[in-house]
């Protein structure tokens, strides 16, 4: 005689789950398809919160941008993992670069492909010098301040030494504390046979050398290897809004757009 199992056993025989959240494209505040704090919050929620997931995959394809948005959504992904105890695995596809590599460090884990670009831990800034532009066009610039460094680097003057030197200073600042993270987060499995934070990066395998990777991977195999075969998978992304679905654009994202592939063509991407 057979009989219908409890609630409770089936629940038990329920097979394991794990969410992932793709997190895809330049990390800026503000913007379609950026990722900022603001954009990926509600998804990292709901991947951290839906279904008692056994665990959480970040699905990684970024050549960086903004180093707090970075810091900001690195240090969500942490608070979530630590109030749900649900781990964290990070899986990189094209590339985990400069901030893209912050968000990855915050998993507990690191999985890339061996064509995977990663590192870049460094920061930089970046402009244009257009006073001898304006000065062939008879265009003289005027400006009026109250606080002497309030116009600094205005890119229609010419460059002030004081002015880049304040600024490498607060590059470097933050720079470091770009490396502390990184620190923090990887720790012993850093190598220390070459300089991790000067800017390079890295392929998979050597990646995982230097140990700013764990291992060589993809997510569902290695997930599946981790929590069963029958783990089932449930993907949280952000929606496309109507205007993207129809094919239109307004200039804001152009311009981004154009800022976007900058930073790929910094990889070779």
């Amino acid at each position: 005689m057979k009989y219908a199992l409890s609630l409770p056993a089936r629940l038990t025989q329920r097979p394991p789950r794990v969410n992932l959240v793709r997190l895809q494209g330049m990390i800026a505040a503000g913007g379609r398809g950026r990722l900022s704090d603001e954009s990926t919050a509600p998804l990292l929620q709901r991947a951290f919160k839906t279904g008692k997931p056994r665990a959480v995959g970040l699905l990684i394809n970024s050549p960086g941008g903004s180093p707090v948005q970075s810091a900001l959504i690195g240090a969500r992904i942490r608070r979530l993992s630590e109030e749900t105890g649900v781990p964290v695995h990070a899986f990189v596809e094209d590339a985990a670069a400069s901030g893209g590599y912050w968000i990855a460090s915050a998993a507990d884990d690191i999985t890339c492909d061996a064509a995977s670009i990663l590192g870049s831990i460094g920061v930089v800034a970046a402009g244009f010098g257009l006073d001898q532009a304006i000065g062939k066009l008879g265009i003289e610039r005027r400006v009026h301040t109250a606080g002497r460094s309030k116009s600094q680097l205005d890119p229609f003057r010419p460059e002030n030494p004081d002015d880049v030197a304040r600024l490498n200073d607060l590059l470097e600042q933050m720079h470091g504390v770009f490396i502390d993270h990184v620190k923090a987060r990887r720790g012993a499995k850093l190598s220390t046979e070459t300089d991790l934070f000067d800017g390079r990066f890295w392929l998979g395998h050597q990646a995982v050398r230097l140990g700013l990777a764990d291992a060589i991977g993809h997510a569902s195999p290695v997930l599946k290897a981790r929590y069963g075969e029958k783990t089932r998978f449930r993907v949280f992304g952000p929606r496309r809004r109507l205007l993207s679905r129809l094919g239109l654009s307004l200039a804001q994202d152009a311009l981004g757009g154009i800022e976007e592939a900058a930073l790929w063509a910094r990889l070779g991407l």
